[in-house]
């Protein structure tokens, strides 16, 4: 009997050692200094790598103020109570005390509505965005840059046209491969922004090697960051943050952070009342296996649809690609109640909407009749602007017959476009022949084609026209104009003959009113009446 209570408690003893090394710290320094304590020796430190040392004698507590204590020993086993308390505890960035960040802070305490709606847009976001920052070992003072940049608004468009909670412009979201294309735009996606985002915020740390220097760069771009650090140095000048001459929005733009950062730090002494937010996942990833409007989504899902779509703003369209390959994100306790509904569901097409190339530049008017819809409709659903032709190649949003099985193909959920090239507005025109003037002659000195010269005037492609004998020719409005005007070929008089059941102006498609050779020349033209070049630099306020 005793040998067996003695195994007992040998047993014993292995398991609750085994459990202590489990729990214990992993930081060799604090194994040594334990067993130094319970041997009485002292203990030795060293750089190399060391095989474990386990302790002989009896297991004694590491306390504070011992010599086995270090900051990382003990970690309190209790979760933060909320995402405020969370984030408190993953404050990193080394603070900044300025006038500047007084006067901020005086901003936001002095606003309780604007940081009330901000922090209440946020509980859908900011607990992902969290996750993302321990992951990667970043400082939590990055979950509150949203605030600074959109207001954790996920929709929100700038003047200089950055878009999303992280405010991307369209070529730093291209960098970073965030989709921009007919269906979607990535810029938005709260998933795939934020982590383009702390991509970008890494690399300007490993760049600068300093927090606020990073987040300069991110607002002002890191090129003219490069290019203030190298100014100061070479004038014998500090380099940080302060000490260099910047736009008075990059000289903002630490100090709205850290007001932001001090504000949720203490709350109570600015007499701001944040709402609890629960350290929980708001939402959970869903996948899409079929084409799927918008609004059916949102019904399946038993959500609201402003809350479907704040949740999925990357999606500018009434319909949802599967083939696009991104999920729907979904709050928490409704992912299970949308996959329930999804299967169960029998009450006709996932999707009253798809994707149609457009085989041939055509107007606008031509489209909406092949598309079985009004022109209005379709150039509402499309945003297609006044006067301009749809070109080949382009995708449309079309209303999806019952004869439609398939769902959009994946290359035109990828790369559909929709491009444009202006109207030509031609008007009829009547010119006075010359000597020896044929069809030829007269179509090359307005670069059009000889066989609509000839269609025109109901003559043989072969044909010469007698002097000062009229022919019907059109031409862009502009050209006309300038002809009527006298400033065409020196031999020819310009009338403009009116009547004979011939509409005096017309719009033409460029690619069915002639031949190619004419369709360059009339091309040509239209692109000097209608130009499509910005003008002036960049309004940018990230020039990235």
């Amino acid at each position: 009997m005793k040998r067996l209570l003695a195994a007992v408690m040998v047993a014993a003893s292995l398991f609750v050692a085994g459990c202590a090394n489990t729990s214990a710290p992993r930081d060799s320094r604090a194994i040594q200094a334990a067993a130094a304590g319970a041997s009485g020796s002292s203990p030795t430190y060293s750089s190399a790598k060391a095989a474990p040392v386990y302790p002989t004698g009896r297991l004694t507590p590491i306390v504070p103020g011992t010599e086995g204590w270090t900051d990382h020993s003990v970690v309190t086993l209790a979760p933060p109570a909320d995402m405020w308390d969370r984030i408190r505890r993953g404050f990193k960035m080394p603070d900044l005390d300025s006038d500047l960040v007084r006067d901020r802070e005086q901003w936001y305490a002095t606003r309780p509505d604007y940081i009330q709606r901000m922090t209440e847009r946020s509980s859908k976001y900011i607990f992902h965005i969290v996750e993302e920052l321990e992951r990667r070992g970043m400082p939590t003072e990055l979950a509150l840059l949203p605030y600074i940049e959109s207001a954790f608004n996920p929709q929100a468009v700038s003047s200089a046209r950055a878009a999303g909670m992280w405010q991307f412009m369209p070529a730093t979201g291209n960098d970073y491969d965030l989709k921009q294309n007919l269906f979607r735009d990535d810029r938005r996606d709260v998933v795939a922004s934020t982590r383009a985002a702390l991509d970008y915020l890494q690399r300007l740390y490993t760049m600068f090697g300093d927090w606020q220097l990073a987040l300069a760069a991110y607002n002002w771009g890191e090129g003219n960051v490069s290019r203030a650090i190298a100014r100061n140095q070479k004038a014998g000048l500090p380099t940080g943050y302060t000490d260099l001459k910047m736009p008075d929005e990059t000289r903002y733009y630490v100090p709205k952070l850290q007001a932001v950062k001090n504000i949720v730090a203490n709350p109570q002494q600015f007499a701001v009342d944040l709402p609890f937010i629960a350290n929980h996942p708001y939402f959970q990833t869903v996948a899409l296996p079929r084409d799927l409007d918008v609004e059916l989504a949102a019904k399946l899902a038993d959500v609201r649809i402003e809350d479907f779509r704040a949740l999925n703003p990357a999606a500018h369209k009434p319909v949802l690609l599967a083939a696009s390959g991104t999920p729907l994100l979904l709050p928490w306790d409704n992912a299970a109640v949308f996959k329930r509904n999804f299967e169960a569901y029998s009450q006709g097409q996932y999707a009253s909407w798809t994707a149609w190339t457009v085989p041939s530049t055509m107007t606008v008017a031509d489209a909406a009749q092949r598309a079985g819809m009004s022109e209005a409709d379709l150039r509402a659903m499309n945003n297609i602007p006044p006067r301009m032709l749809i070109k080949s190649g382009s995708t449309l949003i079309v209303p999806r017959t019952a004869r439609v099985k398939e769902d959009v193909a994946a290359v035109v959920a990828e790369t559909g476009h929709l491009s444009f090239e202006p109207e030509i507005v031609t008007r009829r025109t009547v010119v006075k022949a010359g000597r020896s003037d044929s069809v030829t002659s007269i179509a090359n000195r307005y670069k059009l084609s000889p066989a609509r010269v000839a269609q025109w005037n109901d003559v043989a492609a072969s044909h010469r026209f007698k002097r000062g004998a009229q022919v019907v020719v059109y031409l862009p409005v502009r050209a006309a104009l300038a002809e009527r005007a006298g400033s065409g070929a020196k031999h020819a008089v310009v009338t403009a003959k009116r009547g004979g059941g011939v509409p005096r102006a017309m719009v033409t498609p460029v690619s069915t009113r002639a031949p190619a050779a004419a369709a360059r020349g009339t091309e040509a033209a239209s692109k000097k009446a209608v130009s499509t070049k910005p003008r002036g630099g960049s309004t940018s306020k990230k020039k990235r």
